[in-house]
C-alpha cells in the first residue's frame, strides 16, 4: 500500500476532491497514518509548486471529509505550514485520529501552542487542570502559582508531560520573570529531573529546546532553594543527568556542563544541605531518600576512577520515584543508551555485571544493553555484539528497533574499539563496586547466588528458581520467587506450575546474615509453607491445595 499511496500523491493532485477519490479507491483507512506520512514526506515540492501544495493542504485540513485526506493535508503542513495555520492545527490536535500529525505540524510553527494543545488533549489527570487553565489564560502570575502547586508524582509528571508543561509555561522566561522565587526554582528543578528520568523516555529532555537555559537558571540560583530532602533528591537527580544521563547529550558549550555539575556538587556539600540528610527520619519516603543520598550523594561529582574511552557507572535512581538501577555505559564521555534508544533504561547491574555479560571473549556474544519498559517482545531492545580481537575489545553489530520515537533520526552507532587491558580493568572495577546497593538489594543478590550455586536447595521441594530482587513498591523488602508443580524438577517446562513469592522485609541486621538465614530456611523448611501463590492458574492452585490470592 505504501508504494500505491506514493504514486497517488506524486505528482501532487491540484484539488482536494482528487485526493479524496484516490485515497478511497486505494482503500486507505484511518489506521494507515504512517503510510500517509511516508508518502507525503517523499513527494517532491519544487519552489514553483510549494504555494499550490500549501493551498491544497489548507483545503484538505479545513474542509476535508475523511481522516486519511485531512491527514495528507496535515503532513503537507508539516513541511509547508505558516503562522496562519496555527489556530486550525490547534483544533485538529484535539481530535484523536488527527492529534499526531496535527501536533507534529504545530510543533514546527509554535512550540508553546503545540505543548498546550498536547496538554489539553492528553491530560487525563484532574490534578493538572488548574495548571492547564492557567496556561490557556496566559496569565503569568497564575501560571507560576499553578505550576508550583501542581502534583509532581511520576504518574502525573511523566517525561512527556514534564516537557510539555515546561514548553507551554515558557519555563526559562518564567524563571527570568520571577528570578528569586524559591518555590518556582525548586519546581523547575523537579520538572527537569522528571524530563530526564530513564524509566520513561529521557529523550524528551533532548527534545526540549530550552533545556540548557533552564539548567543554567536553576543551578545558577539554586542557593535560594531551602534545603529539604525532596529538594536534595531533585538536585541529585539533575546531577546524575549531567554526569552520565541524557543531559550529557545536550549541545553544551565547552566546559559549560562541567561547571554546572561542579556548582551542584559544591552546594550539596554545604553543611546546611548535609545536615538535612543527617537529621532525617520520618516517613517511608524520607527514609528511602536518606539512604539513597547517603549512598549515592557524591557519585556524580567524582571524576572517573581511571581515564579511558570506556566508563561504566551503576546509577540507582530516586527510590521514591521508583527509578531503576541502571548500568550506564559511556564511550568517550557520552552515554550510549539514551543517544539511540528511547524506550527504556539501560540494563541492571544484575543483568550486565553480575553474570559477566559485558566480558569479552574470542567468541562473539550478543548482549542486551537496554530493554523497552514494556518488554523486548513488545517494543524491542538495544543489542550489541562484543568480542575480543587481539589486544582490542570490539563492540559492533548493533541492533535496535527500526523505528524508535524520539530517536528516529539518530545516527547509527559505529563499531567501538577499546584497548583490551583498559576495558578489562574498567569492567572489573564496575563489577566489584557495590556502593550503589542497599540492604534488600544485597540480600537478593546473595540469595540468588546461593540458589544458583546450590540448585538442590529448591530441587528437594520440587521447585525451580524464579526471579529474586528488591520489591518495586517496597524497595526495602527482598522478594524471592520460585515455581512448583509435582515432578517439576524432572520436567523441561513450567506448564501447569504455580509461582510462589516470599517477601523478606529488611530487619536491620547485616545483609549477609539475613541472606544466610533465608538460605537455611529454604534448605530446612518447605518454602510452599510460608511463601504465597502469585502466579499460575486458580484451577491449578485449587487442584494442588493452595489458596489463590484474593
Amino acid at each position: 500500500m505504501a508504494a500505491a499511496v506514493q504514486d497517488a500523491l506524486n505528482p501532487l493532485p491540484c484539488d482536494s476532491a482528487t485526493v479524496h477519490r484516490r485515497l478511497e479507491r486505494l482503500g486507505v483507512r484511518d489506521r494507515n497514518v504512517h503510510v500517509i506520512r511516508s508518502a507525503v514526506s517523499s513527494v517532491p515540492l519544487p519552489d514553483e509548486r510549494r504555494e499550490a501544495a500549501r493551498s491544497l493542504a489548507r483545503e484538505l485540513t479545513r474542509s476535508g471529509t475523511t481522516v486519511p485526506a485531512v491527514t495528507v493535508g496535515l503532513y503537507l503542513l508539516v513541511r509547508l505550514g505558516e503562522p496562519e495555520d496555527i489556530p486550525y492545527l490547534s483544533v485538529l490536535g484535539l481530535c484523536s485520529e488527527l492529534a499526531g500529525p496535527a501536533m507534529e505540524a504545530l510543533n514546527r510553527l509554535d512550540v508553546r501552542a503545540a505543548a498546550l494543545t498536547w496538554l489539553v488533549y492528553r491530560t487525563a489527570y484532574q490534578e493538572l487542570l488548574p495548571l492547564v487553565r492557567a496556561l490557556w489564560s496566559e496569565d503569568r502570575d497564575a501560571i507560576c502559582t499553578e505550576l508550583v502547586a501542581c502534583p509532581d508524582a511520576p504518574r502525573v509528571l511523566c517525561t512527556s508531560s514534564a516537557r510539555r508543561i515546561a514548553e507551554a509555561a515558557g519555563l526559562a522566561d518564567l524563571l527570568d520573570r520571577y528570578p528569586t522565587d524559591p518555590a518556582l526554582l525548586a519546581r523547575a528543578a523537579r520538572v527537569l529531573a522528571r524530563m530526564g528520568c530513564s524509566n520513561d523516555d529521557p529523550t524528551e529532555l533532548l527534545a526540549y529546546g530550552d533545556a540548557i537555559a533552564v539548567y543554567e537558571r536553576v543551578v545558577g540560583r539554586v542557593g535560594l532553594v531551602p534545603p529539604t530532602l525532596a529538594h536534595h533528591a531533585s538536585l541529585l537527580s539533575l546531577a546524575f543527568d549531567l554526569s552520565s544521563g541524557a543531559g550529557v547529550l545536550l549541545s553544551w558549550a565547552p566546559g559549560q556542563r562541567e561547571e554546572l555539575l561542579s556548582s551542584l556538587g559544591r552546594l550539596l556539600a554545604e553543611p546546611r544541605w548535609v545536615s538535612v540528610v543527617d537529621a532525617a527520619g520520618g516517613d517511608a519516603d524520607q527514609r528511602l531518600w536518606t539512604g539513597w543520598i547517603r549512598r549515592m550523594g557524591r557519585q556524580p561529582f567524582e571524576p572517573p576512577a581511571v581515564a579511558g574511552r570506556l566508563r561504566i557507572e551503576v546509577v540507582a535512581g530516586d527510590p521514591v520515584d521508583r527509578e531503576p538501577v541502571e548500568t550506564r555505559v559511556l564511550v568517550d564521555g557520552r552515554p550510549v543508551v539514551p543517544a539511540v534508544f528511547s524506550r527504556g533504561p539501560a540494563g541492571s547491574p544484575e543483568a550486565l555485571l553480575d553474570e559477566g555479560a559485558l566480558r569479552a571473549e574470542a567468541e562473539p556474544r550478543e548482549v542486551k544493553l537496554a530493554e523497552a519498559y514494556c518488554s523486548d517482545e513488545c517494543c524491542g531492545a538495544l543489542h550489541v555484539t562484543i568480542r575480543r580481537e587481539g589486544d582490542d575489545v570490539v563492540w559492533d553489530g548493533w541492533r535496535r528497533p527500526p523505528y524508535t520515537p524520539g530517536t528516529r533520526d539518530a545516527p547509527e552507532l559505529p563499531a567501538y574499539r577499546f584497548d583490551a587491558a583498559a576495558y578489562d580493568a574498567e569492567l572489573a572495577r564496575a563489577e566489584a563496586d557495590r556502593s550503589w546497593s542497599w540492604p534488600a538489594r544485597t540480600i537478593a543478590r546473595l540469595i540468588k547466588a546461593g540458589l544458583t550455586e546450590r540448585p538442590e536447595i529448591l530441587r528437594r521441594w520440587d521447585a525451580r528458581r524464579g526471579w529474586t530482587g528488591s520489591d518495586y513498591e517496597e524497595p526495602d523488602t527482598t522478594v524471592v520467587t520460585f515455581w512448583y508443580a509435582p515432578g517439576l524438577t524432572a520436567a523441561d517446562t513450567l506448564k501447569d506450575a504455580l509461582q510462589f513469592r516470599w517477601r523478606l522485609p529488611d530487619d536491620g541486621s547485616p545483609p549477609e546474615s539475613q541472606a544466610a538465614a533465608a538460605l537455611r530456611r529454604l534448605t530446612e523448611e518447605d518454602p510452599k509453607a510460608y511463601a504465597k501463590v502469585c502466579g499460575g492458574s486458580p484451577e491449578r492452585a485449587k487442584e494442588l491445595g493452595f489458596p489463590w490470592p484474593g
